[in-house]
Protein backbone atom coordinates (compact mmCIF):
# COMPACT_ATOMS: atom_id res chain seq x y z
CA UNK A 1 0.00 0.00 0.00
CA UNK A 2 2.79 2.15 0.85
CA UNK A 3 4.89 1.37 -2.22
CA UNK A 4 1.37 2.28 -4.46
CA UNK A 5 1.23 5.75 -2.49
CA UNK A 6 4.61 6.49 -2.97
CA UNK A 7 4.10 5.67 -6.81
CA UNK A 8 1.21 7.84 -7.10
CA UNK A 9 3.04 11.00 -5.41
CA UNK A 10 5.59 10.24 -7.71
CA UNK A 11 3.64 10.23 -11.12
CA UNK A 12 1.09 12.99 -9.88
CA UNK A 13 2.79 15.15 -7.76
CA UNK A 14 3.91 15.81 -3.58
CA UNK A 15 1.36 18.23 -3.37
CA UNK A 16 -1.25 15.35 -4.50
CA UNK A 17 -0.44 12.73 -1.79
CA UNK A 18 -1.11 13.28 2.12
CA UNK A 19 0.41 10.99 4.74
CA UNK A 20 -0.23 13.01 7.64
CA UNK A 21 -1.91 11.16 10.21
CA UNK A 22 -4.45 13.47 11.38
CA UNK A 23 -5.26 13.84 8.09
CA UNK A 24 -5.98 10.20 7.01
CA UNK A 25 -7.70 9.89 10.79
CA UNK A 26 -10.07 12.72 9.17
CA UNK A 27 -10.88 10.59 6.48
CA UNK A 28 -11.43 7.60 8.62
CA UNK A 29 -13.31 8.56 10.92
CA UNK A 30 -17.02 10.00 11.19
CA UNK A 31 -18.89 11.67 13.86
CA UNK A 32 -21.83 11.55 11.93
CA UNK A 33 -21.45 7.86 10.80
CA UNK A 34 -23.55 5.37 12.39
CA UNK A 35 -21.33 2.85 11.22
CA UNK A 36 -17.25 3.45 11.76
CA UNK A 37 -14.17 0.86 10.78
CA UNK A 38 -11.07 0.61 13.20
CA UNK A 39 -9.20 0.29 9.90
CA UNK A 40 -7.28 3.63 8.52
CA UNK A 41 -5.98 3.92 4.89
CA UNK A 42 -2.46 4.88 4.54
CA UNK A 43 -2.32 7.94 2.17
CA UNK A 44 -5.15 10.46 1.15
CA UNK A 45 -4.67 11.59 -2.76
CA UNK A 46 -6.17 14.82 -3.94
CA UNK A 47 -6.29 14.28 -7.43
CA UNK A 48 -7.77 17.35 -9.69
CA UNK A 49 -8.90 15.81 -12.89
CA UNK A 50 -10.28 12.40 -14.08
CA UNK A 51 -7.02 11.72 -15.97
CA UNK A 52 -5.09 11.88 -12.50
CA UNK A 53 -7.82 9.78 -10.76
CA UNK A 54 -7.33 6.98 -13.43
CA UNK A 55 -3.59 7.40 -13.16
CA UNK A 56 -3.94 6.87 -9.75
CA UNK A 57 -6.24 4.32 -9.58
CA UNK A 58 -4.38 1.97 -12.31
CA UNK A 59 -1.63 1.59 -9.52
CA UNK A 60 -3.67 0.65 -7.14
CA UNK A 61 -5.37 -2.12 -9.56
CA UNK A 62 -1.62 -3.33 -10.28
CA UNK A 63 -1.05 -3.36 -6.40
CA UNK A 64 -4.38 -4.79 -5.79
CA UNK A 65 -5.32 -2.11 -2.95
CA UNK A 66 -8.25 -1.12 -1.75
CA UNK A 67 -9.35 1.99 -2.84
CA UNK A 68 -12.00 4.31 -0.81
CA UNK A 69 -14.14 7.38 -2.79
CA UNK A 70 -13.96 9.99 -0.68
CA UNK A 71 -16.53 13.31 -1.26
CA UNK A 72 -17.50 15.49 1.88
CA UNK A 73 -17.48 12.71 4.63
CA UNK A 74 -21.02 13.68 5.55
CA UNK A 75 -22.87 10.22 4.69
CA UNK A 76 -24.04 8.49 7.46
CA UNK A 77 -23.62 4.48 7.05
CA UNK A 78 -19.74 4.61 6.93
CA UNK A 79 -19.57 4.69 3.33
CA UNK A 80 -16.24 6.70 3.28
CA UNK A 81 -14.57 4.52 6.38
CA UNK A 82 -11.64 2.13 5.44
CA UNK A 83 -12.24 -1.39 7.07
CA UNK A 84 -9.16 -2.82 4.80
CA UNK A 85 -7.10 0.12 4.84
CA UNK A 86 -6.09 1.57 1.03
CA UNK A 87 -5.59 4.87 -0.16
CA UNK A 88 -8.38 7.14 0.03
CA UNK A 89 -9.57 9.12 -3.08
CA UNK A 90 -10.73 12.53 -1.81
CA UNK A 91 -12.50 14.31 -5.06
CA UNK A 92 -12.65 17.59 -3.26
CA UNK A 93 -10.23 19.65 -5.44
CA UNK A 94 -12.17 18.45 -8.41
CA UNK A 95 -14.76 21.38 -7.76
CA UNK A 96 -15.06 22.49 -10.66
CA UNK A 97 -18.47 23.96 -12.98
CA UNK A 98 -16.90 22.60 -16.51
CA UNK A 99 -20.00 23.56 -18.39
CA UNK A 100 -23.53 25.54 -17.76
CA UNK A 101 -25.81 25.20 -20.23
CA UNK A 102 -28.67 27.28 -19.36
CA UNK A 103 -30.84 27.17 -22.50
CA UNK A 104 -30.71 23.49 -22.05
CA UNK A 105 -31.56 23.26 -18.41
CA UNK A 106 -28.66 21.17 -17.55
CA UNK A 107 -24.64 21.83 -16.19
CA UNK A 108 -21.97 19.66 -16.22
CA UNK A 109 -19.66 19.26 -12.99
CA UNK A 110 -16.90 17.64 -10.97
CA UNK A 111 -17.98 15.54 -8.10
CA UNK A 112 -16.55 18.16 -5.29
CA UNK A 113 -18.81 20.84 -6.27
CA UNK A 114 -20.87 21.32 -3.11
CA UNK A 115 -24.90 21.06 -4.14
CA UNK A 116 -25.74 25.06 -2.31
CA UNK A 117 -22.50 26.52 -3.84
CA UNK A 118 -23.98 25.00 -7.57
CA UNK A 119 -27.31 26.92 -6.82
CA UNK A 120 -25.50 29.76 -6.87
CA UNK A 121 -23.81 29.63 -10.48
CA UNK A 122 -26.86 28.96 -11.59
CA UNK A 123 -29.45 31.29 -9.97
CA UNK A 124 -29.38 34.43 -12.26
CA UNK A 125 -30.88 32.10 -14.95
CA UNK A 126 -33.82 30.89 -12.61
CA UNK A 127 -32.44 27.40 -12.57
CA UNK A 128 -31.76 25.02 -9.51
CA UNK A 129 -30.80 21.41 -8.61
CA UNK A 130 -33.47 20.65 -6.62
CA UNK A 131 -32.23 18.37 -3.69
CA UNK A 132 -32.01 19.79 -0.68
CA UNK A 133 -29.62 17.39 1.49
CA UNK A 134 -26.98 18.65 4.57
CA UNK A 135 -25.53 21.62 3.34
CA UNK A 136 -22.04 19.93 3.15
CA UNK A 137 -22.93 17.31 0.60
CA UNK A 138 -21.17 17.45 -2.39
CA UNK A 139 -22.45 16.42 -5.97
CA UNK A 140 -20.64 13.04 -6.38
CA UNK A 141 -21.44 12.00 -2.67
CA UNK A 142 -25.05 12.84 -3.80
CA UNK A 143 -24.63 10.49 -6.66
CA UNK A 144 -23.18 8.00 -4.96
CA UNK A 145 -25.36 7.40 -2.18
CA UNK A 146 -28.85 8.78 -4.46
CA UNK A 147 -29.25 11.12 -1.64
CA UNK A 148 -32.37 13.17 -1.79
CA UNK A 149 -33.41 15.69 1.00
CA UNK A 150 -36.54 17.91 1.81
CA UNK A 151 -37.72 18.29 -1.64
CA UNK A 152 -37.94 14.57 -2.76
CA UNK A 153 -41.63 14.94 -2.24
CA UNK A 154 -41.94 16.73 -5.26
CA UNK A 155 -38.47 16.64 -7.53
CA UNK A 156 -37.58 12.90 -6.65
CA UNK A 157 -34.48 11.92 -5.64
CA UNK A 158 -30.43 12.75 -7.18
CA UNK A 159 -31.21 9.20 -10.05
CA UNK A 160 -34.32 11.32 -11.38
CA UNK A 161 -31.52 14.18 -12.03
CA UNK A 162 -28.51 12.71 -13.40
CA UNK A 163 -28.06 12.60 -16.97
CA UNK A 164 -24.73 10.70 -17.28
CA UNK A 165 -21.52 10.16 -15.54
CA UNK A 166 -17.87 9.72 -16.33
CA UNK A 167 -16.45 7.08 -14.38
CA UNK A 168 -12.76 5.46 -13.41
CA UNK A 169 -13.35 2.24 -13.44
CA UNK A 170 -11.42 -0.19 -10.91
CA UNK A 171 -8.56 -0.60 -13.53
CA UNK A 172 -8.19 2.50 -14.43
CA UNK A 173 -10.18 2.43 -17.36
CA UNK A 174 -12.51 5.63 -18.04
CA UNK A 175 -16.39 5.63 -19.39
CA UNK A 176 -19.23 8.12 -19.96
CA UNK A 177 -22.47 6.55 -19.91
CA UNK A 178 -24.28 8.11 -22.26
CA UNK A 179 -24.29 11.33 -23.88
CA UNK A 180 -25.79 14.93 -22.81
CA UNK A 181 -29.93 15.01 -24.06
CA UNK A 182 -32.57 14.26 -21.74
CA UNK A 183 -33.70 11.17 -23.14
CA UNK A 184 -31.99 7.85 -24.69
CA UNK A 185 -32.94 4.39 -25.63
CA UNK A 186 -29.54 3.50 -26.60
CA UNK A 187 -28.05 0.60 -24.73
CA UNK A 188 -28.12 -0.35 -21.34
CA UNK A 189 -29.12 2.30 -18.42
CA UNK A 190 -25.51 2.44 -17.15
CA UNK A 191 -25.91 5.75 -15.62
CA UNK A 192 -28.42 4.50 -13.11
CA UNK A 193 -25.82 1.58 -12.13
CA UNK A 194 -23.88 4.09 -10.89
CA UNK A 195 -26.06 5.94 -8.64
CA UNK A 196 -26.33 4.54 -5.51
CA UNK A 197 -23.35 2.30 -5.99
CA UNK A 198 -20.89 4.04 -3.17
CA UNK A 199 -17.74 4.02 -5.13
CA UNK A 200 -17.79 0.32 -5.28
CA UNK A 201 -18.06 0.08 -9.40
CA UNK A 202 -15.82 3.09 -9.91
CA UNK A 203 -15.24 6.80 -9.00
CA UNK A 204 -17.26 9.40 -11.03
CA UNK A 205 -15.50 12.15 -11.69
CA UNK A 206 -17.89 14.03 -13.87
CA UNK A 207 -21.61 14.66 -13.94
CA UNK A 208 -23.86 15.90 -16.02
CA UNK A 209 -27.03 17.20 -14.24
CA UNK A 210 -30.78 18.13 -15.30
CA UNK A 211 -31.69 21.28 -13.61
CA UNK A 212 -35.18 22.86 -12.72
CA UNK A 213 -36.56 26.28 -13.00
CA UNK A 214 -37.04 28.13 -9.77
CA UNK A 215 -40.73 28.46 -8.28
CA UNK A 216 -41.63 31.65 -9.11
CA UNK A 217 -43.17 31.98 -5.19
CA UNK A 218 -42.64 30.14 -2.26
CA UNK A 219 -43.97 29.91 1.42
CA UNK A 220 -43.53 27.45 4.25
CA UNK A 221 -45.43 27.12 7.27
CA UNK A 222 -45.74 24.54 10.21
CA UNK A 223 -48.10 23.18 12.24
CA UNK A 224 -48.29 21.39 15.37
CA UNK A 225 -50.20 18.20 16.57
CA UNK A 226 -51.00 16.62 19.73
CA UNK A 227 -49.39 12.85 18.46
CA UNK A 228 -47.41 11.39 15.75
CA UNK A 229 -50.73 9.47 14.32
CA UNK A 230 -52.65 13.18 14.12
CA UNK A 231 -49.16 14.23 12.08
CA UNK A 232 -48.95 11.50 10.07
CA UNK A 233 -52.83 11.02 9.34
CA UNK A 234 -52.95 14.77 8.92
CA UNK A 235 -50.03 14.34 5.93
CA UNK A 236 -51.60 11.24 4.63
CA UNK A 237 -54.94 13.54 3.79
CA UNK A 238 -52.97 16.39 2.75
CA UNK A 239 -51.15 14.16 0.06
CA UNK A 240 -54.02 12.79 -1.41
CA UNK A 241 -56.22 15.59 -1.74
CA UNK A 242 -53.02 16.61 -4.56
CA UNK A 243 -51.64 19.71 -3.21
CA UNK A 244 -48.48 20.36 -4.94
CA UNK A 245 -46.06 20.81 -1.81
CA UNK A 246 -42.39 21.12 -2.63
CA UNK A 247 -41.70 19.45 1.43
CA UNK A 248 -43.62 17.72 3.93
CA UNK A 249 -41.56 17.01 6.87
CA UNK A 250 -41.73 15.86 10.45
CA UNK A 251 -40.46 15.98 13.16
CA UNK A 252 -40.98 14.57 16.64
CA UNK A 253 -41.41 15.94 20.04
CA UNK A 254 -37.97 15.71 20.79
CA UNK A 255 -36.55 17.32 18.35
CA UNK A 256 -38.84 20.31 18.42
CA UNK A 257 -37.89 20.32 22.19
CA UNK A 258 -33.92 20.12 21.13
CA UNK A 259 -34.56 22.95 18.90
CA UNK A 260 -36.08 25.47 21.18
CA UNK A 261 -33.29 24.97 23.66
CA UNK A 262 -30.45 24.43 21.30
CA UNK A 263 -30.75 25.32 17.59
CA UNK A 264 -29.85 29.58 16.40
CA UNK A 265 -31.22 32.36 18.07
CA UNK A 266 -33.53 33.10 15.25
CA UNK A 267 -35.13 29.45 15.58
CA UNK A 268 -35.18 29.66 19.67
CA UNK A 269 -36.97 32.73 19.19
CA UNK A 270 -39.75 31.01 17.51
CA UNK A 271 -40.81 29.32 20.79
CA UNK A 272 -42.11 26.49 19.31
CA UNK A 273 -44.65 24.09 20.50
CA UNK A 274 -42.79 20.84 21.64
CA UNK A 275 -45.42 18.59 20.49
CA UNK A 276 -45.02 16.80 16.82
CA UNK A 277 -45.01 19.07 13.71
CA UNK A 278 -45.40 19.20 10.10
CA UNK A 279 -43.33 21.16 8.20
CA UNK A 280 -44.60 22.09 4.78
CA UNK A 281 -43.13 24.29 1.82
CA UNK A 282 -45.06 25.55 -0.70
CA UNK A 283 -44.41 26.48 -4.00
CA UNK A 284 -46.06 27.45 -7.02
CA UNK A 285 -46.01 29.92 -10.11
CA UNK A 286 -47.95 32.59 -8.60
CA UNK A 287 -49.14 34.32 -4.95
CA UNK A 288 -52.28 32.86 -5.86
CA UNK A 289 -51.87 29.65 -6.16
CA UNK A 290 -49.22 29.38 -3.00
CA UNK A 291 -52.06 31.54 -1.14
CA UNK A 292 -54.73 29.02 -2.30
CA UNK A 293 -52.92 26.10 -1.38
CA UNK A 294 -52.37 27.32 2.17
CA UNK A 295 -56.05 27.60 2.32
CA UNK A 296 -56.58 24.10 1.44
CA UNK A 297 -54.19 22.92 3.94
CA UNK A 298 -55.52 24.52 6.82
CA UNK A 299 -58.70 23.43 5.56
CA UNK A 300 -57.35 19.38 5.29
CA UNK A 301 -55.95 19.46 8.80
CA UNK A 302 -58.72 20.90 11.14
CA UNK A 303 -60.02 17.60 11.56
CA UNK A 304 -56.41 16.12 13.45
CA UNK A 305 -56.85 18.79 16.14
CA UNK A 306 -53.78 21.01 15.03
CA UNK A 307 -53.02 23.11 18.21
CA UNK A 308 -50.76 26.04 16.26
CA UNK A 309 -50.37 26.55 12.53
CA UNK A 310 -47.06 28.69 11.90
CA UNK A 311 -47.18 30.55 8.50
CA UNK A 312 -44.43 32.46 6.54
CA UNK A 313 -45.26 36.22 6.29
CA UNK A 314 -42.19 37.13 3.58
CA UNK A 315 -39.34 35.88 3.04
CA UNK A 316 -37.01 36.44 6.19
CA UNK A 317 -39.96 34.86 8.32
CA UNK A 318 -39.46 32.13 5.70
CA UNK A 319 -35.83 31.20 5.90
CA UNK A 320 -36.11 31.78 9.61
CA UNK A 321 -38.84 29.20 10.38
CA UNK A 322 -37.53 26.43 7.76
CA UNK A 323 -34.17 26.60 9.18
CA UNK A 324 -35.79 24.94 12.75
CA UNK A 325 -35.96 21.88 10.25
CA UNK A 326 -32.65 22.37 8.59
CA UNK A 327 -30.67 22.15 12.40
CA UNK A 328 -32.31 19.50 13.58
CA UNK A 329 -29.08 17.15 12.61
CA UNK A 330 -26.89 20.40 13.88
CA UNK A 331 -28.52 20.41 17.14
CA UNK A 332 -28.40 17.08 18.28
CA UNK A 333 -24.75 16.95 17.55
CA UNK A 334 -24.50 19.51 19.55
CA UNK A 335 -25.63 17.88 22.73
CA UNK A 336 -23.92 14.69 21.92
CA UNK A 337 -21.88 13.86 25.29
CA UNK A 338 -18.28 13.39 25.11
CA UNK A 339 -17.51 9.93 23.94
CA UNK A 340 -20.77 9.34 23.18
CA UNK A 341 -22.26 8.27 19.62
CA UNK A 342 -25.48 8.65 17.13
CA UNK A 343 -27.29 6.06 15.71
CA UNK A 344 -28.73 7.54 12.85
CA UNK A 345 -30.50 5.60 10.70
CA UNK A 346 -33.39 5.67 8.05
CA UNK A 347 -36.06 3.08 6.64
CA UNK A 348 -39.18 4.36 4.21
CA UNK A 349 -42.86 2.25 4.16
CA UNK A 350 -45.73 3.20 2.10
CA UNK A 351 -47.32 6.44 3.59
CA UNK A 352 -50.64 4.54 4.78
CA UNK A 353 -47.78 2.74 7.13
CA UNK A 354 -45.98 5.38 8.31
CA UNK A 355 -47.59 6.65 11.70
CA UNK A 356 -47.32 2.84 13.15
CA UNK A 357 -43.91 2.64 12.57
CA UNK A 358 -42.82 5.56 13.93
CA UNK A 359 -44.62 5.40 17.07
CA UNK A 360 -43.51 1.58 17.56
CA UNK A 361 -40.14 2.79 16.66
CA UNK A 362 -40.18 5.37 19.42
CA UNK A 363 -41.74 3.08 21.90
CA UNK A 364 -38.89 0.82 21.35
CA UNK A 365 -36.07 3.61 21.59
CA UNK A 366 -38.06 5.16 24.58
CA UNK A 367 -37.50 2.10 26.66
CA UNK A 368 -33.61 2.31 26.59
CA UNK A 369 -33.45 5.33 28.39
CA UNK A 370 -30.97 7.64 26.06
CA UNK A 371 -31.65 10.44 24.24
CA UNK A 372 -34.07 9.45 20.65
CA UNK A 373 -35.35 11.98 18.50
CA UNK A 374 -37.25 11.14 14.85
CA UNK A 375 -37.41 13.24 12.04
CA UNK A 376 -38.83 12.66 8.97
CA UNK A 377 -39.57 13.38 5.14
CA UNK A 378 -43.10 12.33 5.56
CA UNK A 379 -44.11 12.81 1.68
CA UNK A 380 -41.79 10.10 1.09
CA UNK A 381 -42.76 7.27 4.02
CA UNK A 382 -39.29 8.23 4.75
CA UNK A 383 -38.06 8.65 8.56
CA UNK A 384 -35.20 8.74 10.44
CA UNK A 385 -34.76 7.91 14.06
CA UNK A 386 -31.36 9.03 15.79
CA UNK A 387 -30.12 7.08 19.31
CA UNK A 388 -27.08 8.50 21.47
CA UNK A 389 -25.52 6.25 23.59
CA UNK A 390 -22.61 5.74 25.59
CA UNK A 391 -20.41 2.70 23.09
CA UNK A 392 -18.10 1.96 25.64
CA UNK A 393 -21.24 0.51 27.44
CA UNK A 394 -21.33 -3.28 25.61
CA UNK A 395 -25.38 -3.90 27.14
CA UNK A 396 -26.48 -0.56 25.86
CA UNK A 397 -25.11 -0.74 22.57
CA UNK A 398 -26.16 -3.94 21.77
CA UNK A 399 -29.24 -2.52 23.09
CA UNK A 400 -29.43 0.30 20.57
CA UNK A 401 -28.39 -2.46 17.49
CA UNK A 402 -31.43 -4.40 18.68
CA UNK A 403 -34.31 -1.86 18.37
CA UNK A 404 -32.91 -0.32 14.90
CA UNK A 405 -32.72 -4.02 13.85
CA UNK A 406 -36.61 -4.36 14.68
CA UNK A 407 -37.20 -1.07 12.71
CA UNK A 408 -35.78 -2.49 9.68
CA UNK A 409 -37.21 -6.09 10.07
CA UNK A 410 -40.64 -4.75 10.61
CA UNK A 411 -40.03 -1.84 7.68
CA UNK A 412 -39.93 -5.10 5.24
CA UNK A 413 -42.58 -6.41 6.77
CA UNK A 414 -44.68 -3.02 6.02
CA UNK A 415 -43.24 -3.69 2.10
CA UNK A 416 -40.85 -0.99 2.87
CA UNK A 417 -37.02 -0.60 1.98
CA UNK A 418 -34.21 -0.74 5.12
CA UNK A 419 -32.15 2.33 3.32
CA UNK A 420 -34.70 5.38 2.07
CA UNK A 421 -31.82 7.90 1.04
CA UNK A 422 -28.10 6.72 3.51
CA UNK A 423 -27.86 3.54 1.21
CA UNK A 424 -26.01 0.45 2.45
CA UNK A 425 -22.76 1.28 3.95
CA UNK A 426 -21.26 -1.11 6.52
CA UNK A 427 -23.73 -0.97 8.55
CA UNK A 428 -26.77 -2.39 6.59
CA UNK A 429 -25.39 -5.51 4.68
CA UNK A 430 -27.84 -8.19 6.37
CA UNK A 431 -30.73 -5.83 5.64
CA UNK A 432 -29.85 -5.50 2.14
CA UNK A 433 -29.98 -9.17 2.29
CA UNK A 434 -33.02 -9.16 4.10
CA UNK A 435 -34.42 -6.78 1.27
CA UNK A 436 -34.05 -8.37 -1.86
CA UNK A 437 -32.86 -11.90 -1.00
CA UNK A 438 -29.68 -14.21 -1.86
CA UNK A 439 -31.21 -14.34 -5.63
CA UNK A 440 -30.71 -10.26 -6.59
CA UNK A 441 -27.73 -10.42 -4.19
CA UNK A 442 -25.95 -12.61 -6.41
CA UNK A 443 -26.95 -10.75 -9.53
CA UNK A 444 -25.72 -7.67 -8.19
CA UNK A 445 -22.31 -9.74 -6.81
CA UNK A 446 -21.68 -10.46 -10.45
CA UNK A 447 -22.58 -7.11 -11.64
CA UNK A 448 -19.42 -6.09 -8.79
CA UNK A 449 -17.44 -9.17 -10.35
CA UNK A 450 -17.48 -7.68 -13.73
CA UNK A 451 -16.30 -4.31 -13.19
CA UNK A 452 -14.18 -4.66 -9.90
CA UNK A 453 -12.85 -8.52 -10.38
CA UNK A 454 -10.15 -7.73 -7.72
CA UNK A 455 -12.93 -6.10 -5.39
CA UNK A 456 -10.75 -3.12 -4.35
CA UNK A 457 -13.27 0.03 -5.24
CA UNK A 458 -14.47 0.78 -1.53
CA UNK A 459 -14.42 -3.15 -0.33
CA UNK A 460 -16.09 -3.75 2.22
CA UNK A 461 -19.31 -1.54 1.59
CA UNK A 462 -22.63 -2.75 0.49
CA UNK A 463 -21.83 -6.70 0.47
CA UNK A 464 -18.88 -8.22 2.50
CA UNK A 465 -15.66 -9.05 0.69
CA UNK A 466 -15.73 -13.12 -0.84
CA UNK A 467 -13.09 -15.36 0.83
CA UNK A 468 -9.66 -15.52 -1.76
CA UNK A 469 -10.16 -11.94 -2.15
CA UNK A 470 -6.60 -9.71 -2.64
CA UNK A 471 -8.16 -6.63 -0.18
CA UNK A 472 -9.27 -9.40 2.13
CA UNK A 473 -6.56 -8.55 4.76
CA UNK A 474 -7.94 -9.28 8.39
CA UNK A 475 -11.83 -7.85 8.16
CA UNK A 476 -11.59 -4.72 10.95
CA UNK A 477 -14.50 -4.60 13.58
CA UNK A 478 -17.20 -1.53 12.82
CA UNK A 479 -19.77 0.08 15.15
Amino acid sequence: MIKAAQEIKAVLGEDVVGFDEDEIETHGYSDWSTSNSSGRAVAVVYPRSTEEVSRAVAICYRYNVPIVPYGAGSSVEGNSSSPYRGIVIDVSRMDNVIGFHPEDMDVVVQPGVNWAELNKTTENEDLFLPLDPSPTATIGGMVSTNCSGTNAFRYGTMKDWVVNVTVVLANGQVIKTRRRPRKTSAGYNLTSLFVGAEGTLGIVTEITLKLAVVPKETSVAVVSFPTIAKAASAASNIIRSGVQLAALELMDDVQMQLVNQHGSPAVRAMNWDETPALFLKFAGPSKQTVDSDIKRVEGLIQSYDPSRYVFAKDKEDETRIWAARKEALWTMISIKPEGHAIWSTDVAVPISKLAEIIELSKTDAGKLGVFSSVVGHVGDGNFHEAIMYDPKDPAKKAAVAEVVHRMTDRALEMEGTVSGEHAIGIGKMDALFNEVGPDTVHVMKLVKNALDPKWIMNPGKVFELPSGSVTAAPSQSSS
